[in-house]
């Protein structure tokens, strides 16, 4: 518990230098480099930013302190990752996603080496077998499926704020510059550079299971298994969907909670995937240019999901899950709509 948050207070850190604009690149890219080794020193602390985020910055040798505190097998994945995440986000501040490859290579900075070294973590711990720690791949398609999701959604709100993540390789078959996909005359084919990169990060899903198959901690499993159903419902929001060139798209709070508290077995898991590439097969027009695509992964994922009914397994809780069912039902809509949020940050892995 105490690597894992304190694994996620540095990225923070780490991530709020990167969306600093205030900062320089001259200044923001040695920083970015040399990052990982501020874990070791006790003073260091960054009192210049801007951003929402800064107090991580500003009360950084906090963060620093408990770092040391952790056993060195933490230490060592936790300063690696940092270091690695570093290099990469300097690399594309001077830089834009030009091909699919390179969006790719950008969500594995931001977010699959999220996954590699959460997974390093597990297995460190014993929790989980040394496989889920050494099979980077799989953790890295962990990521790479959430972040795809939070850049697919935000489309409009990166637009509004200057960036830019969609790959040029990608939405240039559909428009001559990327903000043109928000104008209402190009709404038709906006829609189906949507839906295609939808089909991209749909083929992440495979990974995703065979990576959750392989989890035997429950608290474990229900860490990484509750992000990733929330991502597939997102997607099937957004698929063939207007609204995302005109405001933000959200899971409805109370679809979240029947999620958190779904998502607690493989079965259960594979039945939600299941459930919503569905949603999302009977969403595929016919004259979409990617609807073959489409269908041929969903086709994979079905094929991976259910042997058997697919709502089967649904309703299989664990009593720690029934009794927050009933604990949630007494709570009131503040706290959902708080709950809510947080879950939505929390899917957004980028931001971690």
């Amino acid at each position: 518990r105490h690597a894992v948050c304190i694994f996620y207070l540095v990225l923070r850190a780490l991530d709020t230098v990167e969306d600093d604009m205030s900062i320089p690149l001259d200044v923001k890219v040695p920083m970015l480099h040399e990052f990982h080794s501020h874990l070791y020193e006790p003073e260091w602390k960054y009192t210049e930013s801007k951003e929402k985020d800064r107090q991580v910055l500003e009360d950084f040798p906090t963060i620093s302190m408990e770092f040391r505190n952790l056993s060195k097998v933490y230490r060592d994945v936790i300063s690696d990752i940092c270091h690695k995440m570093g290099v990469g986000m300097a690399e594309f501040l001077e830089k834009k996603v030009d091909s699919q490859h390179e969006w790719d290579k950008y969500c594995h900075y931001v977010a699959g080496l999220v996954g590699i070294g959460l997974s390093r973590l597990f297995s460190a711990s014993e929790l989980e077998d040394s496989i889920v720690g050494q099979d980077t791949d799989l953790a890295n398609s962990m990521g790479l499926f959430l972040q795809k999701t939070n850049i697919i959604r935000d489309y409009l709100e990166d637009q509004l704020e200057g960036r830019e993540f969609w790959p040029r390789e990608v939405w240039s078959r559909y428009a001559k510059k990327l903000s043109d996909l928000a104008k209402p005359e190009n709404i038709d084919v906006a829609v189906q550079c949507l839906n295609e990169l939808i089909t991209n990060a749909l083929h992440h899903v495979p990974d995703v299971l065979t990576y959750l198959s392989r989890l035997k901690n429950q608290s474990v499993f229900n860490f990484c298994a509750i992000p990733q159903v929330m991502a597939i419902a997102t997607l099937a929001a957004c698929y063939n969907n207007q609204q995302v060139f005109r405001g933000v798209v959200k899971i409805r709070k109370g679809q979240a909670v029947t999620l958190m508290m779904d998502a607690t077995n493989i079965q259960a898991v594979k039945a939600i995937m299941y459930q919503y590439v569905e949603e999302i097969y009977q969403k595929i027009p016919s004259t979409d240019p990617s609807s073959n695509k489409t269908q041929q992964v969903i086709a994979s994922i079905r094929a991976l999901s259910l042997p058997g009914s697919p709502m089967a397994s649904r309703h299989h809780y664990s009593p720690i899950y029934l009794s927050c069912a009933m604990l949630l039902a007494a709570l009131s809509w503040q706290y959902l709509s708080t709950l809510s949020k947080a879950t939505e940050e929390y899917v957004q892995a980028g931001d971690n």
